[in-house]
């Protein structure tokens, strides 16, 4: 149904971009300029974030440095493939908080000549992969990833250090919530070793 739908753009290729980088390391920053680039080249963009996420606004997604583009929130990733009608570029926000369904989605999109551009959080807060990220990283024509900077020392950052004390994998929050920190800085604070 979806890809028939398409057909019309069988000549046009599509691809699969993903963002990914600790918190506060600019990814819907990124994410929001590429997809404006795509708006200013007259391209038909549709935007998408989990419906959970309504941090700085239900109906925006806006980084952390409050610049914001209009989107649509989903339950889940099936339904962007219900909305995502006549576009050329779809954009998917904090794509970490999405069921694996996010990966096949992703790959529906991109063969019927969609580009599709996705950030997210590569780890959560215990250094793990994060949600469906790991299969849309491995199934991507373009990867980038992002830095933050270290809170505590000033190097390159990749971890969300999390300052409260919760367990819950999905903890939505800011500043107050969490920290960039570096590989030594993590390891200092947490213990780990990897």
């Amino acid at each position: 149904m979806f890809l028939e739908s398409r057909s019309n753009k069988s000549n046009q290729k599509g691809w699969i971009e993903v963002i990914v980088g600790s918190m506060f390391s600019g990814k819907t920053e990124e994410l929001i300029r590429r997809l404006r680039r795509a708006e200013y080249a007259r391209m038909n963009v549709e935007i998408f974030k989990p419906k959970i996420d309504v941090r700085y606004s239900e109906v925006e997604v806006v980084s952390h440095n409050a610049t914001s583009i209009r989107s649509t929130p989903v339950d889940s990733a099936t339904n962007i493939l219900l909305l995502a009608n006549n576009v050329d570029v779809v954009g998917i926000d904090e794509a970490q908080f999405f069921d694996n369904g996010l990966i096949d989605v992703c790959n529906q999109l991109a063969s019927s000549g969609i580009r599709v551009i996705v950030a997210g959080l590569d780890m959560d807060f215990l250094g793990k992969p994060f949600g469906p990220i790991p299969g849309l990283l491995a199934t991507a024509e373009y990867v980038t990833k992002v830095h933050a900077i270290c809170m505590r020392c000033g190097d390159l950052a990749q971890y969300s250090h999390r300052l409260v004390k919760n367990d819950k994998q999905v903890l939505l929050g800011e500043k107050n919530e969490y920290e960039p920190l570096c590989r030594t800085c993590y390891i200092k604070e947490t213990g780990k070793r990897y």
